[in-house]
Parts: C-alpha cells; structure tokens; sequence
C-alpha cells in the first residue's frame, strides 16, 4: 500500500512541476484539417495563438487561423470559398500526470469568408459566435508543450489540429 501512496505522490509531483506558471505568457503554432457540413472534402489550416495563464488550471488565450480554402457551387456558380477565424478564449486544464492534461475551450469567435465567384468576382462575409473546443497536451518540457484538439469554430465547421506552444 506504501509502494501505490508513493507512486501516485511521484506521479502528482511530476505533473505539477510541469503544471503553466499563474502570471506566465505562452505563444504557439498549430496545423491541422478543416471539415465543413454539407462540402465534399477537408482543407489544411494553420494557425497562431498567444495566452496568459491566470491560474495553473485556466488560460486566457487569442488565436487566428486560417481555416482553409474550398471548392463550393451554388445556385449554379463555381467559386473558391477561404475561411479564416479570430478568437478570444478560456482555456481550462486538467492534469492528469506524467506530464499530460485534458483541456477544454470555451469563447468568442470570428469567422470570415472571401469567396472568388468565377468571372463575377469577389466578396466578403463574417459571422460571430461561440468557439468550443476539447483536447490533450503534454508537456515535453516546463515551457515546451504539444496538443492535439478538436474545436467546433462554427455551427456547421470542426476544425482538428496539432500544435506546440512555448511558455514564457
């Protein structure tokens, strides 16, 4: 019984000596694979985020990516449709040790699209709304990190990507 006490006490100090520093800054890049409902295929996206960490568990983050480019017709007209996202986010963790923790995002979201209509030219929209997200990092590092998350940007765009984060 001593042996599992002291284990699972080895694990907590692991985790925690890898846990974000309250007061810190952290900045990444993520890459990843765009989905929209009702459009055949996926896109590559790329993306930028900064946050501070006002507590060890719980982040505030802004990020931007560029969701993708796609290929739509409607009503008869073929045009390339890009997307591009602005966010502003909780970030909340839940370690789980060894170095890994479950996170999950709630926010505010941006999302533009520009779309080239063939031999009509171009325009633009956006909407507003709530960003969800849920994932897992590991911290490889105490400033160098990974995640792979899957955020819901839109009602009908998912967005899963892969990026690593340094912490200030």
């Amino acid at each position: 019984m001593i042996k599992h006490i002291a284990a699972a006490a080895a694990l907590l100090a692991a985790s925690s000596a890898f846990a974000a520093q309250p007061g810190t800054l952290y900045a990444g890049v993520d890459v990843g694979t765009t989905k929209m409902d009702d459009v055949s295929g996926r896109s590559s996206s790329a993306g930028a985020f900064v946050g501070y960490n006002v507590h060890q568990n719980l982040a505030i983050e802004a990020g931007y990516r560029r969701m993708g480019e796609f290929d739509m017709v409607a009503y008869g007209l073929y045009s390339e449709v890009e997307f591009k996202a602005a966010s502003l986010s909780l970030v909340g963790t839940l370690p789980l040790g060894a170095g890994f923790s479950l996170l999950g995002r709630v926010g505010y979201n941006r999302l533009e699209a520009e779309a080239n209509v063939r031999g009509y030219g171009s325009g633009k929209a956006h909407d507003s709304g709530t960003v969800a997200g849920i994932g897992v990092a590991y911290a490889i590092t105490p400033r160098i990190s990974t995640r792979l998350e899957l955020q819901r940007p839109g009602s009908d765009v998912t967005n899963l990507s892969v990026g690593v984060s340094y912490q200030f």
